[in-house]
């Protein structure tokens, strides 16, 4: 203590998946270093959110000790995936491994008990200021930590206090997210219904269990945000017969390609860092994993360059593929050749869910699958059958 303020080695501001992770491998790299967690909220406490954990997710946290099982206490594996391409192109196949679907009311609350069991202290607070100082940062003038990990999400208070730019024009979506009745649809499988208006767009139906289902309507800004009539009543049209739900919105900082990770001592995490799969949405995994790199790069005597390397390493290439990926989709008729893909090949299916929920870049054997269904369907347009 200095001045009469604590000290701690690290500080994270943010205690959902990315900051509650960020603590378990600070404490992982260095048992004896003093973490501080931050949350403006107490736990549990709900999130908007499509609640999809996908396998690569539980992957890092099971390599931090955590126990996956107790984290999807309570919900079923998902086995399979249901697609509606744009053009209405329909596909339906096994993954590789379950999925889980696990509220975030429970996901978080328990992710941030495992990184409290760990030995991280966890304080309800709103962090408002954030001072960088010669080798340390200052919070909110009562706090100094060596190490700052911003993991607060969307609108992270941090980002803007670090320097961070704003997110590049067409990167930011919208959505809605509620739960309603799982009766109509499978309990083994999600299902994805994307929109041939307002593309890029799409509905989901993620089954929790046997009960409830988490269902919602996402799509990317491009001119004036659409109101929540218009967002609902499109996710109406997506899933006709949907029983009203309670709907809540939150916007999606989507990945720009390359984002900026790392300013100083302080290190951006999850949504923070814009860290969102721009094809699907999906942001556990990110956070996750970036919140498991940061946290590691903490403990070291240059966290800002050991971080930006081990972002660099586990997601770079995987990044600029999705960036240039998103540009490529916003023509509708890729996506319906993707689709047709995965309908006639289990191996561009697992292609495609390693690029949507884990780390999968573009490659040859996926090319050549869409250029395959792209032909078969050109050929059927005509009259012929291959």
């Amino acid at each position: 203590m200095r001045d009469g303020i604590p000290d701690w080695d690290l500080v994270v501001v943010g205690a959902g998946p990315a900051g509650a992770t960020a603590a378990l491998a600070a404490l992982r790299a260095a048992p004896s270093a003093r973490v501080l967690v931050l949350d403006a909220a107490d736990f549990p406490r709900d999130k908007v959110c499509g609640d999809g954990v996908a396998p690569h997710a539980m992957d890092v946290l099971t390599a931090l000790g955590v126990d996956a099982a107790g984290l999807a206490s309570g919900t079923r594996p998902v086995g399979g995936l249901r697609l509606v391409s744009p053009g209405g192109v329909r596909a339906r196949r096994s993954f590789a491994r379950p999925a889980a679907v696990i509220p975030r009311v429970l996901f978080d609350a328990r992710l941030l008990q495992a990184a409290r069991d760990a030995g991280a202290v966890f304080q309800r607070r709103r962090v408002r200021t954030l001072v960088q100082q010669d080798a340390t940062v200052l919070v909110d003038d009562v706090l100094r930590a060596r190490t700052v990990i911003g993991a607060d999400g969307a609108e992270s208070v941090v980002r803007r206090h670090c320097g961070a730019g704003n997110a590049r024009q067409g990167t930011v979506a919208i959505a809605l997210r509620g739960y309603t009745s799982a009766a109509p649809w499978p309990a083994d499988e999600q299902r994805l219904v994307m929109a041939g208006a307002h593309w890029p767009a799409y509905a989901w139906v993620f089954p929790v269990g046997d009960d409830t289902a988490n269902v919602g309507y996402g799509e990317l800004l491009t001119a004036t945000p659409p109101s929540r009539a218009e967002l609902t009543e499109r996710l109406h049209a997506l899933l006709p017969g949907l029983a009203p739900v309670r709907l809540r919105g939150h916007r999606l900082p989507l990945s720009p390609g390359r984002p900026a990770v790392a300013h100083g001592r302080v290190l951006l995490a999850g949504d923070a860092a814009s860290l969102i799969n721009p094809l699907t949405g999906e942001g556990i995994y990110y956070a996750v994993l970036s919140g498991a790199l940061a946290g590691a790069a903490a403990t070291t005597p240059d966290p800002a360059r050991a971080y930006r390397e081990a972002l660099r390493r586990h997601l770079g290439r995987h990044l600029r593929h999705t960036d240039l990926l998103a540009r490529l989709t916003g023509r509708p008729w890729l996506v319906d050749v993707a689709t047709a893909a995965a309908r006639d090949d289990q191996r561009a299916f697992d292609r495609i869910v390693e690029i949507g929920l884990g780390a999968g870049t573009l490659d040859l054997p996926l090319v050549t699958a869409m250029v395959t269904a792209m032909v078969t369907a050109t050929a059927r347009r005509a009259g012929r059958v291959l």
